[in-house]
C-alpha cells in the first residue's frame, strides 16, 4: 500500500501539494521520522482517545512529544482508545498508522501548537511505509475545524 484510498481523495479534493515519503517500515511515528530522516518534531502523530459512551477525539502533537491527558480531560473524560476499536474509523488504514485527519472522518480534533509553529509537516499515509509531507498551511486547510491547544 502506498497511501490509504481515503486519504488519497482527501488531499484531492482539497487540491493540497504535497510529497510522499517512503521509508522503512516503521512501528511507531518517532520510528517513521528516524528511518525516513526528517525531524520528529515536524512528525504528527495522533492519539485517539473516547469517552467510553462512543464519542471519539483526535490529539495530534509531535511525534517525539507525549500525551499529557491532565490537558485533555479539561474538555471531557477521556481515555486512551484500544486500538482494536479503530478499524471502522479508518478504513483503508493499517492498525497504528492513522492520519492525523480526524476532520475528514468527523472526529473532533485537538492540535497541539508546537506542531503548528513549524513550516511543514509529515503525516502518516494509512500504512507503516510512507510519510506524506506538506506545508503547514496546506495541512491547516484540510484540517479547518481542529482546535489548536497545548496537549504535551
Amino acid at each position: 500500500m502506498r497511501i490509504a484510498s481515503n486519504l488519497q481523495q482527501r488531499l484531492d479534493q482539497a487540491r493540497c501539494d504535497y510529497d510522499i515519503v517512503p521509508h522503512p517500515h516503521s512501528a511507531t511515528s518517532l520510528e517513521s521520522a528516524r528511518t525516513a530522516g526528517v525531524p520528529a518534531d515536524r512528525v504528527a502523530k495522533s492519539v485517539m482517545l473516547d469517552d467510553r459512551r462512543g464519542n471519539y477525539l483526535m490529539a495530534v502533537l509531535p511525534a517525539n512529544r507525549h500525551l499529557d491527558m491532565s490537558k485533555v480531560r479539561m474538555t471531557g473524560a477521556w481515555q486512551l482508545t484500544h486500538e482494536s476499536g479503530l478499524p471502522q474509523l479508518f478504513d483503508g488504514c493499517e492498525r497504528g498508522a492513522i492520519p492525523p485527519l480526524g476532520d475528514a472522518s468527523k472526529i473532533k480534533m485537538l492540535l497541539d501548537p508546537t506542531l503548528t509553529r513549524q513550516g511543514d509537516v509529515y503525516l502518516e499515509a494509512g500504512d507503516h511505509d510512507h510519510l506524506i509531507h506538506m506545508s503547514m498551511e496546506q495541512y491547516l486547510k484540510l484540517v479547518p475545524h481542529a482546535e489548536v491547544r497545548e496537549l504535551c
